[in-house]
């Protein structure tokens, strides 16, 4: 499994089994391949979310962390 960033907008919230996903953190998901995590990111988020990476971002914009899916 390779692993992803998923990053968010900022009007972008989403609850997700009680724990929020927004613009201030990231959410890691692991995915075979990036077509994969992008259908994990859409089946999750729907299109409210802004982009998926292949490498860590700058943690620095994102002050809660990394948050696993």
């Amino acid at each position: 499994m390779k692993t992803f960033y998923l990053s968010f907008g900022q009007v972008h919230a989403h609850a997700i089994r009680g724990i929020t996903f927004d613009k201030d953190c990231i959410c890691l998901i692991e995915a075979e391949t990036y077509m994969k995590a992008r259908e994990i990111a859409f089946d999750t988020f729907g299109d409210k979310w802004c982009f998926l990476y292949g490498e860590k971002p700058d943690m620095s914009f994102f002050p809660r962390g990394i948050i696993r899916l």
